[in-house]
C-alpha cells in the first residue's frame, strides 16, 4: 500500500516556484500587465517612471519617463506596439514600446487618472479619474471624444468587452456602470444590496460576464445577458 506520504505528493498540488525577479523600479508598483502575445511585461510605478520586460528572460528593455506623477495604471495596445500610461498629473500619456518615446499626451482630467485600457482594435482609449469621470479618447488624433459623468466619487477600473461595443466602470461610489462605447449611453448601472466601495472591474474573456472586487473583500460575478438585452 502507497504509504500516506507518497500519497500527499500526488494529490496535493504543488506551490509556484519563483522564476523572475524584476527590480528596478525606485518605489512601489502599481500596475502589472502582460502582452496580448505574452512576450512582454510592464510596470508601472510611484516613482513617475513604466518599463517593459521580456518574459522569457526577465531582461529589462524599455523605460518610459516623462510624467510629473506617479503612475497608476498601465495598458498595451493589442499589437504591443504602443503603451497607454495613467498618472497623478491628470494626463494619460502613449508611449512607442520600442523607443519609449511620448507619442501623445492625453489632457483633460482635472484629478489623478488611475486606470485606463485600450479597446480590442486599439484606436479607442478609456480613462477613468478621481474627477468621477470616464473619457473616451481617440488614439490617431489624442482628442477625447467623449466625457461621462460616470459616478459621484473616484473611478477605479475601466475596461472594454471583447469586441469594444461595450465599457464598464466601477468606484467607490459602490456602483458599477456599463455603457455603449460608441454613443455614451449608460446602458446599465448594477448595484449591491449594502453598496460596499467598488475596488475592480473586468469583462470575462468571452464577454458573457463581469467580475466585481470590493473593499469588503468579496469577489463577485455577474451574467452580462441578465442586465444587457
Amino acid at each position: 500500500m502507497a504509504s500516506s506520504e507518497a500519497l500527499d505528493n500526488t494529490t496535493i498540488p504543488q506551490p509556484y516556484k519563483l522564476k523572475q525577479t524584476l527590480t528596478g523600479h525606485k518605489r512601489s508598483i502599481s500596475s502589472v500587465k502582460f502582452s496580448d502575445d505574452g512576450l512582454l511585461l510592464a510596470t508601472s510605478s510611484a516613482d513617475k517612471t513604466a518599463r517593459t520586460w521580456s518574459t522569457s528572460d526577465g531582461s529589462f528593455l524599455q523605460e518610459f519617463s516623462g510624467h510629473d506623477q506617479g503612475i497608476s495604471d498601465l495598458a498595451f495596445s493589442s499589437d504591443a506596439r504602443y503603451l497607454a500610461t495613467a498618472s497623478d498629473d491628470k494626463t494619460v500619456r502613449i508611449w512607442d514600446v520600442s523607443t519609449g518615446v511620448t507619442v501623445k499626451t492625453l489632457t483633460g482630467h482635472t484629478n489623478y487618472v488611475f486606470c485606463v485600457n485600450y479597446n480590442p482594435q486599439s484606436n479607442m482609449i478609456v480613462s477613468g479619474s478621481f474627477d468621477e469621470t470616464v473619457r473616451v479618447w481617440d488614439v490617431k488624433s489624442g482628442k477625447c471624444l467623449k466625457v461621462l459623468p460616470a459616478h459621484s466619487d473616484p473611478v477605479t477600473a475601466v475596461n472594454f468587452n471583447r469586441d469594444g461595443t461595450l465599457i464598464v466602470s466601477s468606484s467607490y461610489d459602490g456602483l458599477c456602470r456599463i455603457w455603449d462605447a460608441s454613443t455614451g449611453h449608460c446602458m446599465k448601472t448594477l448595484i449591491d444590496d449594502e453598496n460596499p466601495p467598488v475596488s475592480f472591474v473586468k469583462f470575462s474573456p468571452n464577454g458573457k460576464f463581469i467580475l466585481v472586487g470590493t473593499l469588503d473583500s468579496t469577489l463577485v460575478s455577474y451574467f452580462l445577458f441578465n442586465y444587457i438585452t
